[in-house]
Formats: structure tokens, sequence, C-alpha cells
């Protein structure tokens, strides 16, 4: 069984939205869906006047004011408030006809530099835009929809179930085509903020572990041993000899502190990993697991630093797993470039049944590679074996001056 973290959750729940919201087949006797239907058709004269005067209004006194200074911003600012009506569209699509569209990204406006350049950035907003043409279509549409639903209500009741499942359809469809996110650009900005949150989670969750591991083990021993030599040294005079079983016991604290601070050094970034690369940094990881473990590093050259590092801790964690959970005879890893992805594969040949729900920081993992657009695959049936393929973005490594060390 081969599992495979999306690289988007909004694409899932775009490609599955037209099976999820599919009503019942309309019937004879109304049911809750088809009053919702007509609900939802007779509603929209109302709201089709409301969004066609605010369209004409503010859209054609910006554009005639474009001669002038105020032009420009007011039509931004008009575009604006089309979003918000198509938020309050959407929403009443949802409420009535159940259909699911994803909301577009808020305009990146803190972030566009200037104030020439986020106004520009307003006035081509594709979403603005097609919520405008959107609003123009709905006032003639509305004026249909609501005098057939009407009519039919008194005259041809019996069938109005099918009439209003046609008419909704169309509604739907409008919906869809002309209120969903831009494109694939919309879902890949909504990946991006997903992922950076992933990211800074991340980085918290590395910072007070760092944290943690130093105020519990190095600095704890640090004061200890301050508190020794301080002892030791009232000694001095009056004990020697007790003075100096101080001093024994406080060198033993530096050997122990000092230890402690490589390790945690090593955790944050190893120095093997820095002076000789993957190679030297996988051999000495994998010679710490309980399993013997086969290394085989293929690279033409060393990547970039943070895609070196991300490789690096991979195979760490689940090197570990291995150690902890699989209970394996033998275990390998594997990395090598394949045009501009580096792959890591990680198998052994223990019971298996390891999955990214199952507290072995699989699903960590998952979301840390995903987070730099890499792919995470777990196969691991029950009885094993279990190989793990991940992927990563091939950057060339750089050095201080910024050339290519290739």
């Amino acid at each position: 069984m081969t599992e495979r973290i999306p690289s988007s959750g909004t694409s899932t729940a775009t490609a599955t939205a037209g099976q999820d919201d599919r009503p019942p087949p309309p019937r004879l006797a109304y049911d809750w869906h088809t009053w919702k239907e007509i609900a939802h058709l007779l509603a929209n004269l109302p709201v089709a006047l409301l969004g066609f005067t605010y369209v004409v209004t503010a859209l054609f006194t910006s554009l005639g004011l474009t001669i002038t200074v105020i032009g420009f911003p007011l039509l931004a600012a008009a575009l604006m408030g089309a979003r918000l009506l198509g938020r309050m569209e959407r929403a009443r699509a949802r409420a009535l006809l159940g259909v699911r569209v994803d909301e577009p990204s808020r305009m990146p406006l803190r972030g566009a530099g200037g104030l020439l350049q986020r106004l520009w950035m307003s006035l081509k907003d594709p979403v603005g835009w097609r919520t405008v043409l959107y609003e123009f279509i709905r006032l003639p549409w509305g004026v249909l929809t609501f005098t057939i639903t009407l009519t039919s209500l008194f005259v041809l009741w019996p069938v109005l179930p099918f009439i209003a499942r046609g008419l909704a359809n169309a509604d739907r469809a409008m919906v869809r085509a002309l209120l969903s996110p831009s494109d694939e650009l919309e879902r890949r900005i909504a990946e991006l903020e997903s992922d950076r949150g992933v990211v800074v989670d991340t980085a918290a969750a590395d910072l007070r572990r760092i944290e943690r591991d130093l105020h519990d083990g190095a600095q704890a021993r640090l004061v200890n041993l301050a508190m020794g030599l301080g002892l030791a040294k009232e000694k001095v005079l009056e004990d020697p000899d007790a003075a100096a079983v101080m001093v024994e016991e406080a060198h033993g604290e530096v050997k122990l502190a000092l230890q402690e601070l490589r390790d945690l050094a090593r955790g944050i970034h190893p120095a093997v990993l820095t002076d000789r690369g993957l190679d030297a940094a996988l051999s000495s990881v994998s010679s710490r697991c309980t399993v013997p473990v086969k290394v085989t590093v293929d690279l033409p050259a060393r990547p970039a630093a943070a895609i070196e590092g991300i490789a690096y801790f991979t195979v760490s964690e689940l090197l570990q797993n291995v150690s902890k959970h699989s209970a394996a005879r033998s275990a390998s890893v594997e990395v090598w470039r394949r045009n501009n992805r580096l792959l890591i594969q990680v198998w052994d040949d223990g019971r298996g049944g390891a999955s990214l729900d199952g507290g072995t920081g699989m699903k960590g993992l998952a979301e840390r590679l995903d987070a730099v657009d890499g792919l995470f695959v777990l196969e691991s049936p029950e009885g094993g074996p279990t190989t793990v393929t991940a992927e990563l973005p091939w950057r060339d490594r750089t050095d201080a001056s910024g050339a290519d060390n290739r």
C-alpha cells in the first residue's frame, strides 16, 4: 500500500468538489433540497439588482473619473468591493445549492512594494474582474429565474422540482466558472500559505527543543560546575585533599557538558555534513543505527546547504524509526539525483505496518518535505518490507561569494 502526500490540499478538494456537492435526483414530492433551490432562484432577482447596481455605479463612476487623479484608486476600491460581493454569492451558493467553492487568496498588498505597485496589482485582479462579469450576467438571469420559478410555483407545480433543478444547475455552473479561484496560480498561492505555516511551526518547535535541551542539560551541568568550583576554592587552604576531589568532579562535569553541547550541535547541524557532505554524514548517522545499514550516495555534486540539511535529517529520523520500531535485520539508504530532483530511498526488512498517523514522526517528515516542494511516499505492508521514498528539489550549491560550486 502506497501513501502519497499531495502537494496541496486545495487541489484534492477541488478535484472532488463536483462529486461531493451533487444533490439527490429531483422528485415530484418536494424535498428539502428542492425548497432550497426554489429559495435560491427566487432570491436571484433582489440579489442581482443589488449587485448590478453596485457594479454599474462604482465601475462607471470610477472609469469616468480616470481622467483625474482619483479615478484609478476608485476603480481599485470598486474591484475590492466586488470581491466582497463574490464572497457573499459563494456563501449563498454553499448554503442553498451546496456548491463547495474554495475562497480565492487575499490580495498580497502588504508585500507588494510601493503605492503604485499595490494599485496596479488591485487593478489587474482577475478575481475582482470575474466577479464584475458575474454581476453583469446575473441581472437578466435573475429576472428570468425569478419569473419562471414564481410562475411554475402556481401553474407548473407538479414539475417544478425538475425545472428548479435545471435552473439551479445553471447557477452552479456560473458560480464554479466565475467565482472559483483563478487557476493553478490561486491554488499555488494557497499551497504556499499553508507551507509557510508548516515552516514557521517547525522552526518554533526546533527552537523550543534547543532551549529545553540547553536548560535541562548543559546549563544545569554548568551551574553545578560553578558551585563545585566555588566550594573547592573555599577548601583549597583548609583541606587541599577535599578541594582536589572537588576539582576532579568538576573536571568530569566539564567533560559531560562538552559532550552534551557536541550532541546538541550535531542535532542542529552536524560538522561532518558541512565539511564532507551527505556521503560521510549519512555513513556517520547509519553507524549509530541498531540495524546494519548499507549507504549508497551517488551525487555528481553537493546540493544547496538547505536541501542537504533536509536530506540529512530526513534520513536520520527514518533510521531512528528503523532502530525503534521496525525489528529489522538489515536496512539500506540510497541517495541519487535525477534531473532537477534529489531522491532518497530508505528500505528495511522489518515487520512493516508503518503509517503517516502511527506516531512515528512520518507525518511531520511529510509536512516538512511538502513545505519545500518535496514528495514523501510510504510503502509499508503488514509483514514488511518498508520502503520510504523522498524527493527534494535540487538546487546547486553556492559559496560565500554567490558563485556556483558545481
